[in-house]
């Protein structure tokens, strides 16, 4: 079970489908995401990447926080290094996220990820991410708010 979102000095978001969604793409796999603001668009990004990985992203719960930073400027990258982190804590942490708050600044990014490790009896799991990659990254701003759309290598 997912926690309600709560707003709390960011924008925090749980598991909504409605704003992200997978592509094909060759050989690879593509996320796309569309949200009102850049905040939240960082934020759904991250769900979406936990959607490629586990087939009921929804199962994941908010039983732990953690921090993460990343500093930079030009937004496309941003985005890059926040899913890299993101996908590194789970190869190596086997960290799943449930919901996060991300909080823009001039030098990058400050979040609180909400979530729990990988559990074989309760996630499914669906596309083994290996790499968060350049090919046709794109961040923009559009008249809905917020665009996205990363490659992902599986």
């Amino acid at each position: 079970m997912i926690p309600e979102p709560v707003l709390a000095g960011g924008i925090i978001f749980c598991y909504d489908a409605d704003m992200h969604e997978l592509f094909e793409h060759t050989a690879d796999l593509g996320l796309r995401i569309q949200t009102p603001d850049l905040p939240s668009l960082f934020a759904e990004a991250a769900l979406c990447l936990y959607s490629a990985i586990i087939d009921n992203p929804e199962s994941i719960q908010a039983t732990t926080t953690q921090t993460v930073e990343i500093a930079g400027r030009e937004q496309d990258l941003l985005l890059f290094d926040w899913l890299r982190e993101l996908l590194y804590r789970f190869e190596t942490e086997h960290r799943l996220v449930a919901r996060a708050e991300v909080v823009m600044h001039e030098e990058g990014l400050n979040a609180t990820i909400w979530g729990e490790p990988f559990d074989s009896t309760r996630h499914i799991p669906a596309h083994e991410v290996k790499a968060i990659t350049y090919h046709e990254l794109q961040v923009e701003q559009n008249a809905a708010g917020w665009r996205a759309e990363v490659i992902v290598d599986i």
